[in-house]
């Protein structure tokens, strides 16, 4: 009797802990679900030939292909892409617009959270998206100039189950615009900074769409990317821009397009002829085509903020060929989009911007901060540093946020911050200017700017407010599109002129405002964007105008650790790449020079 009591006991135990199993495995399919399914990606960087334009040169690509390869997931998944660098230089990647949850060591900007990847060595990315994020993102190298070549798209589905918030489309497909340089665009690069005076970085020879600069470019009407669609479709474009330095007008001719997304996130759908997007922009647009069987051009060209009296831009128009399907006679050549604005049309970009809305929806909320904690008004500037060393006086021209020129370390910004290595960094950039005068007038008085590595520190979870002031510093304006690393915000305002503190807050939207993660600062204008401090790391703040940023305009926000193990950095993988030889990309520290303003 007492054994068959031990055995009951001993069968209810084992029931239990059979019960306790079955309920650990099902939380454990539940925490699979939620966080949803892993990706494996190998990126092997490599040089190959690519002719383009009458001429064959050798260029850095990722899987030998321009552009390179596209992610393709689902929301709340997680990516691994392995980089082996076969190439003769050091290159990082960076996943533009992803989140990167409490995991910086894998956000990519070179000197910022990581030293470059050396070559025949490798490093292997944990890509975590942000639980929202949903739409077109991208990812380029961070490095020098090499993203010129080295990009691609990412492309993040509704999550199992689910489906957008707008009719589903046919079919999809995605489009890149891109520079092409004639040369080796780092070399180009370097030549011109070694250049003692205000000279420039170099002009793309051409655009290209898919890899491709159209029919308008030489050599060139034989490649021009086609999509073929059928008559009565929709098709969802996921538009990347990838161009170097130029904003962009986009259209099709005869065809309307709907907006439905921008920068990983959904938007209130709106009609429009064109698109005005800029470097490091992606946007998800709608196309139906309702037009009689043919075909017709998709185009795009540079919208040229900066003073018309300027020659120096790429005013090449890049083509691809929209192409129905069926039993027609051919048109000679393609119709251009009448549509597409003139280079110089800043009205019309801006009447775009304004009409960007979120949803809004309980399936898509937004949550703007009301009590902020950290307001910031920062100048966004072009500038020159004049030095004195020796007898010798010298101009180069530089870049500065709150008249600060970024100078890149030594070693990177989270590893020095990780690890509390002193020297590397410090913690004092202004929140403001250091003095105020009409930014967008034409009386400028003479402009300090320091050469300096200044971080701005975030405790966890603070409300920040910031509005980005353009100026006429230089008698320079021009548009400055401004990227966030890390973190997506809600652009609530903007406006032209110079930012009023007590009246343009009364126009803030503060109940549908666009969330994006790169914003455009307008000529001689400002913006005002809000969001909430709440993932831990080092995070980049960037013109992606890659000539301003080589000039030195960025900075970096230090998000604090929030006290708890789930809102911390995560801990470093095993390996990070070991820091070399600085980038020759980048313009000189005069910091140390006998006088330097």
């Amino acid at each position: 009797m007492q054994q068959s009591r031990k055995e009951a006991m001993g069968s209810k135990k084992m029931g239990f802990f059979l019960k306790l199993l079955v309920l650990v495995l099902m939380s454990g399919m539940l925490v699979c679900s939620v966080q949803g399914d892993a990706h494996y990606y190998d990126f092997v960087l490599k040089k190959s030939n690519f002719t383009r334009l009458c001429s064959t040169k050798s260029m850095l690509t990722v899987n030998e292909s321009f552009p390179g390869p596209v992610i393709r997931i689902h929301r709340g998944d997680t990516v691994y892409v392995n980089v082996q660098n076969e190439g003769d230089y050091g290159v990082t990647i960076h996943w533009h617009g992803v989140e990167q949850t409490r995991n910086p060591w894998s956000d990519g900007p070179e000197y910022i959270t990581q030293c470059s990847i050396q070559p025949r060595t490798n490093f292997t990315y944990e890509v975590i998206l942000g639980k929202d994020q949903e739409g077109t993102l991208w990812w380029h190298a961070h490095s020098n100039w090499t993203r010129a070549t080295v990009h691609g798209a990412i492309v993040v589905l509704p999550a199992e189950g689910t489906t957008y918030p707008y009719p589903k489309p046919d079919a999809e497909e995605v489009i890149v615009l891109a520079s092409w340089f004639e040369g080796d665009v780092n070399l180009l690069v370097q030549e011109a900074l070694l250049q003692n005076s205000t000279s420039s970085t170099p002009v793309s020879d051409a655009y290209t769409i898919n890899g491709q600069p159209g029919d308008f470019a030489a050599c060139s009407n034989g490649t021009t990317y086609r999509l073929l669609v059928d008559y009565g479709k929709t098709y969802l474009l996921r538009i990347v821009n990838a161009i170097m330095n130029s904003e962009t007008f986009f259209a099709i001719s005869g065809h309307n397009l709907t907006v439905v997304g921008t920068d990983g996130t959904y938007t209130k759908p709106f009609v429009t002829s064109f698109i005005m997007i800029t470097p490091g922009q992606t946007m998800d647009v709608l196309v139906t085509m309702d037009q009689a069987p043919s075909y017709y051009y998709m185009a795009a060209r540079q919208f040229v903020s900066e003073n018309p009296e300027v020659p120096d831009f790429d005013d090449s128009n890049v083509t691809a060929i929209i192409q129905y399907r069926g039993n027609y006679t051919p048109p000679a050549a393609p119709s251009f989009p009448a549509n597409l604005p003139a280079y110089h049309q800043l009205g019309v970009a801006y009447s775009f911007l304004s009409q960007f809305r979120s949803l809004a929806s309980p399936e898509h909320p937004v949550n703007v901060p009301l009590d902020i904690t950290t307001r910031m008004y920062i100048t966004v500037a072009m500038n020159s540093v004049v030095y004195e060393d020796e007898g010798t006086t010298g101009t180069y021209i530089a870049s500065s946020l709150n008249n600060i020129s970024f100078l890149n370390p030594e070693m990177d910004v989270l590893q020095a911050y990780y690890r509390h290595v002193g020297g590397v960094y410090t913690t004092d950039f202004p929140d403001h200017p250091s003095y105020y005068f009409n930014f967008t007038g034409y009386d400028m008085p003479s402009d300090v700017t320091m050469q300096a590595t200044k971080v701005k520190v975030l405790n966890y979870n603070e409300s920040v407010e910031i509005i980005f002031q353009g100026t006429n510093v230089q008698y320079t304006p021009e548009d400055h599109p401004l990227h966030l690393h890390g973190y997506t915000f809600y652009v609530i305002g903007s406006g032209y002129g110079v930012f009023d503190n007590e009246t343009d807050p009364q126009g803030f939207n503060l109940v549908d405002p666009p969330e994006r993660n790169t914003v455009t600062v307008p000529q001689n204008g400002w913006v005002a964007l809000r969001f909430v401090a709440n993932n831990p790391g080092v995070w980049l703040w960037h013109c992606h105008l890659d000539r301003h940023l080589t000039w030195g305009m960025d900075t970096v926000f230090i998000v604090k650790d929030g006290g708890t193990p789930e809102t911390s950095i995560l801990p470093p993988p095993a390996y990070m790449p070991p820091c070399q030889d600085p980038s020759p990309i980048v313009l000189e520290d005069f910091s140390d020079s006998v006088k330097a303003w």
